[in-house]
């Protein structure tokens, strides 16, 4: 189905409600969604970060790993009670549903840039005008919920343009290198994550001086450390997957 993306107003869109279920008739069953280093500390306790090529832009970008095999999501928990998620933080591009950030207009005579706005796509099949969670509150302010998904669209929006910045300068100091993990299943399944890329632990501990200095004031240090120490959950997952057979 094609995305229907209108502005979100508390007038038209008044009685809209969301289904906070993540399910794969719902959409969610990527093996590998985009992540982002706003959240990279919330995503390293659970998930394995890794970085792939943007086929259009051929720039770096970030990724957390659900499942070994394409549109397997291990983290989806069929019949389970609660929301359907089998982690403690649901990552960004996930939690928002059918909302993303939008911008109106062009910069005006004052130099001033358009404010970022909500958009919803009103063909997601999340969406109910009589069951869920409402957006706004009976009144036309703004629901717990919403303020929620304003929190996880602000994590989004600023963490795309740290995360452009920061695979650029890790890049430049030749601290990203390819990757290929092979997993081994108790059935005898094996499986070949490929086309990634990680952070080279060797280079970046020989790092020193200007570019050590530059990068940590940047942020970008405490970054590249959290995505080598998400790849310890890559057990998680093989785990979850052989409880699975």
């Amino acid at each position: 189905m094609q995305n229907n993306y209108v502005l979100l107003n508390n007038i038209e869109h008044a009685d809209l409600r969301v289904q906070e279920h993540y399910s794969v008739e719902n959409g969610d069953g990527a093996a590998a969604v985009m992540t982002f280093p706003t959240e990279f500390e919330n995503i390293q306790r659970e998930y394995p970060i890794l970085l792939r090529k943007n086929s259009a832009t051929d720039e770096f970008q970030a990724v957390t790993i659900l499942g070994l095999q394409k549109d397997e999501n291990l983290f989806l928990e069929a019949g389970q009670e609660g929301n359907g998620w089998g982690g403690d933080y649901v990552p960004a591009i996930v939690a928002r549903g059918p909302f993303i950030i939008g911008f109106q207009g062009t910069e005006d005579d004052r130099g001033e840039t358009p404010q970022p706005m909500i958009y919803v796509d009103l063909n997601n099949r999340k969406l109910s005008r009589n069951e869920g969670t409402p957006l706004f509150l009976e009144f036309g302010g703004n629901s717990p919920y919403l303020e929620y998904i304003s929190g996880v669209l602000r994590t989004i929006h600023q963490g795309e343009r740290v995360g452009r910045a920061m695979y650029s300068a890790l890049d430049e100091l030749g601290l990203i290198e390819p990757v290929s993990i092979n997993v081994d299943l108790k059935n005898g399944d094996k499986y070949e994550l490929s086309g990634y890329y990680t952070i080279s632990e060797e280079r970046l501990n020989m790092l020193e001086g200007d570019a050590l200095h530059a990068l940590n004031r940047a942020g970008y240090l405490r970054g590249a450390f959290l995505m080598l120490s998400s790849l310890g959950n890559i057990e998680k997952l093989v785990a979850r997957k052989n409880a699975l057979l």
